[in-house]
């Protein structure tokens, strides 16, 4: 195996997850993005972070990116002797857009470029599958490696996607305060009522024609019966900013495991409490990249 000279850079979007209904299913890529280069040196660990997190994440072997490179780099035949790291990130920690997801597809795609032939020896299917098993759930995953509106499943234990084109524009309200995804799962219950999930489950589908075909379905379209509400405690504020922009007609919802809000819709971010920061944003079609210029 050969390592490539100089640095190499990739660009990852971050993802809103369940989109409502669609829990643990649909992922968004958005135009919010982290960018990580690396280069591979002779010896030693060097990284260094700007933006957010720059003084919450660990400048170590434990770094996600560094963790998701060297299971990349193993399935490629062996790790570098020593790593530079540079992460310039854009996309808020804790708060639902998707960082630890594009941490670890960002570390596996600049794993793969730092190696001569990585794509051939790690494709595409090969990579998602790898990202997949790292972060344990496909939502996030899908839509930062592949771009656009995705549907992803497990079926057995290979991980599956399909990418569907949205032209929706979205409104993310971040809240200053983090929630971490363990926290929030954690008050979910183990079961939901029959009529609960069958309430999510014609949501679910609809939502996909609404932002493929039905715009003027999207209100409808992201009802939540089985997450959102038993989650609002851990998120008092977000709760009340989706229930006052629902109520006004806009189709707001919590992205993945909050607490960040997002509506699909512009216009509304003088709703937002004080504090929060405000990012009006396109769909991102392309996902995960290699940046040259």
């Amino acid at each position: 195996m050969t390592f490539v000279d100089g640095p190499v850079t990739v660009r990852v979007p971050a993802s809103s997850a369940n989109l409502g209904p669609g829990f643990d299913a649909l992922g968004l890529a958005v135009t919010l993005y982290d960018d990580v280069t690396a280069e591979v040196t002779e010896s030693g660990l060097d990284i260094r972070v700007t933006g957010e997190g720059q003084h919450g994440v660990p400048l170590d072997e434990t770094h996600l990116v560094v963790e998701a490179m060297h299971a990349a780099f193993d399935l490629l035949g062996g790790r570098p002797e020593g790593l530079r790291l540079t992460c310039v990130n854009q996309i808020p920690h804790g708060r639902g857009l998707g960082s630890s997801s594009a941490a670890i597809v960002g570390g596996i795609v600049l794993a793969r470029a730092l190696v001569d032939g990585g794509e051939t020896l790690l494709d595409d299917a090969s990579a998602y599958q790898l990202a997949v098993d790292l972060e344990g759930h496909p939502d996030n995953v899908a839509a930062a490696f592949f771009g656009g509106l995705t549907i992803a499943w497990v079926d057995g234990a290979a991980a599956e996607v399909e990418r569907l084109r949205t032209d929706v524009q979205v409104t993310v309200f971040v809240p200053p305060s983090a929630v971490s995804t363990k926290q929030a799962r954690g008050l979910l219950p183990d079961t939901v009522p029959h009529g609960d999930a069958a309430f999510n489950a014609g949501r679910a589908a609809l939502l996909v024609a609404a932002l493929t075909q039905s715009p003027h379905r999207l209100i409808s379209a992201t009802e939540d019966r089985i997450h959102q509400a038993y989650r609002a405690e851990a998120m008092p504020e977000s709760y009340k900013l989706v229930r006052r922009l629902r109520v006004e007609g806009v189709p707001t919802i919590i992205s993945g495991a909050g607490p960040t809000v997002l509506s699909f819709a512009r216009g509304v971010a003088d709703l937002a409490p004080a504090g929060w920061a405000v990012h009006e944003l396109d769909i991102d079609r392309d996902g995960v990249r290699i940046v040259t210029d």
